[in-house]
């Protein structure tokens, strides 16, 4: 348990480093905590610091700098946000790919680093389904949302299926559950497997789990907006290494993907710090994000991601501020 002059110290130097970006010495973090300690004090705290896990000392300083544990202390229990005021312009209401774009780039205006929205995540509800046959035990799955769109799998069976069992089967499934997600489809199933025949049940089953993933996969869309940022960044544009692991993580997104499924479960606003676990995979890497919701509902995640060096204050605030928006976009759209 740190006591409240090493509280007061840590906090001092890990603002004094997102602020210049090198080490801090004895000497400056005695002038940036106000405290009356001799340099000898100082110096005692920050081994105890450093010993903690809380702080650590590059080999070519003799400075220390935060680690990944060391923001975390100092963002749950040391962080002040001023809610000042902040210039942010009305997201309209439009078609929600606009709203994502525009709140994307409007996340990496106001931070100056890399803006990312998870797109909404709509219930897997379809409208119409038709099969058709391709070849033996090989057969396409066409599902049609209620917005229109159209989404196409292959399945592949256990059993052959004619072309009558095929149409009796989309008659059936667009009878029954049109309208319906395909969870509730899913449970339906189950419960009156008995009155349908077996070989049209597993082939419904089927087209069940392949709609799930078609429909999930179209949604899981993440859009980014100034990743360019970082080439400004000295943390990044001082080592490629840092900057190409970073353009890699944008690529594949299935990380962030997964970061931001995270988010969404929680209240307001939650910062990832590189290094302190799995979930941001490399230390330099931070992310604060905030799930959005339509109509009372989370639907999606949007946030910023920049390096562990960022002024966390303003981007709590405009993480914040910038879910609201899109949240009232959304929800009011017409």
């Amino acid at each position: 348990m740190l006591d409240d002059r090493s509280k007061l110290l840590l906090k001092a130097l890990v603002e004094r480093y997102i602020a210049d970006g090198q080490p801090v010495g004895s000497r400056t973090l005695s002038q940036a905590s106000g405290l009356d300690l001799s340099p000898a004090t100082i110096r005692n705290v920050m081994a105890d610091l450093e010993d903690l896990g809380l702080i650590a000392s590059p080999h070519t300083s003799a400075g220390r700098v935060p680690t990944a544990r060391g923001y975390r202390l100092f963002v749950d229990t040391m962080l002040t946000v001023q809610r000042g005021p902040l210039m942010t312009p009305e997201l309209m209401p439009e078609q929600p790919q606009k709203v994502i774009a525009n709140a994307a780039h409007l996340l990496s205006n106001l931070s100056q680093f890399v803006g990312v929205v998870m797109a909404p995540r709509r219930a897997s509800v379809f409208r119409h389904i038709e099969f058709l046959r391709l070849s033996e035990r090989r057969f396409l799955v066409i599902i049609v949302s209620p917005e229109g769109d159209v989404q196409n799998r292959v399945i592949f069976t256990d059993a052959d299926y004619s072309q009558s069992q095929l149409v009796e089967a989309a008659n059936f499934l667009n009878a029954h559950y049109s309208g319906l997600t395909m969870e509730q489809v899913r449970e339906r199933l189950k419960s009156e497997v008995d009155q349908l025949r077996g070989e049209i049940s597993d082939l419904m089953q089927a087209a069940v789990n392949a709609g799930t993933e078609a429909m999930t996969q179209s949604q899981d869309e993440v859009v980014f907006s100034g990743e360019r940022n970082l080439l400004a960044v000295s943390d990044f544009s001082s080592d490629m290494g840092h900057l190409r692991r970073a353009f890699e993580l944008f690529e594949q997104k299935t990380q962030i993907l997964r970061l931001l499924d995270i988010s969404s479960k929680a209240e307001g606003v939650r910062i990832f710090i590189g290094g302190e676990s799995h979930v941001v995979p490399f230390e330099e890497l931070s992310v604060v994000s905030a799930p959005y919701e339509v109509d009372g509902q989370v639907v999606g995640t949007l946030g910023v991601i920049g390096p562990t060096r960022m002024p966390y204050d303003k981007m709590i605030q405009i993480v914040d501020i910038t879910s609201r928006l899109v949240s009232n976009a959304l929800s009011h759209r017409k």
